[in-house]
């Protein structure tokens, strides 16, 4: 579907989902920035970023996070990060980690997001599942494609609820900073784990074990 321009209609009706005020969210970031910010700097519209970032195109706030800390760790952290064919653990860059924490939030109040999850909900807008399975090389693609989804649900999607990719029987979400209301996010009572600091590095491994990863020496 990479070279499929979208349509000027959508087929069927985006899946309309509603995630309630308190639901959990887990977000991996740079500790510099406040857990609860929006990106506000759009994405090149051919080069880098993520799947459905903001560009030029179409420039709004976005903020990605899991619904599990698991699920916010390994989109993050196992991308192109091959297993070994000797079988130990494969390696995450140390350098990945640095200057990065895990934030515990919540929604303070409920939004609606368009469900990309199951093939029905893909077929409705036009899509399978190389929308949401797509490698980093294709999100210029996946980028114009949300842009077209966010324009075709204007202005009741204030994001988007996907599959994560690396751990599959979790989800995440891309939240529209300009179709959210103001702090619609906030932190839980739970300090974030700071991934530069040995108990963040402990925990952090402790995470990436099920995955058979750790980090690099």
């Amino acid at each position: 579907m990479a070279n499929t321009r979208p349509p000027r209609l959508l087929p069927g009706t985006p899946a309309k989902l509603t995630l309630p005020a308190g639901t959990p969210l887990y977000r991996l970031h740079a500790a510099r920035h406040p857990a609860t910010a929006f990106n506000p700097v759009p994405a090149h519209c051919l080069y880098g970023g993520g799947r459905f970032d903001a560009t030029r195109c179409d420039p709004f706030g976005y903020l990605y996070a899991g619904l599990t800390a698991e699920s916010a760790v390994c989109e993050s952290l196992l991308r192109s990060v091959p297993f070994d064919p000797g079988g130990t653990p494969r390696l995450v860059p140390r350098v990945a980690m640095r200057g990065r924490r895990l934030s515990f939030l919540r929604l303070a109040a409920e939004l609606d997001v368009v469900s990309l999850v199951t093939g029905r909900e893909l077929a409705s807008v036009a899509q399978d599942s190389w929308l949401v399975q797509a490698e980093a090389g294709e999100y210029p693609f996946t980028r114009d494609w949300g842009h077209w989804i966010r324009q075709h649900t204007d202005p009741w999607a204030q994001g988007f609820l996907l599959p994560s990719k690396r751990e599959p029987g979790d989800r995440v979400v891309v939240l529209f900073g300009d179709r959210c209301v103001p702090d619609v996010i906030e932190e839980m009572d739970v300090p974030p784990v700071d991934f530069d600091t040995a108990e963040g590095e402990r925990r952090l491994n402790s995470l990436l074990e099920p995955y058979h990863a750790r980090i690099a020496p």
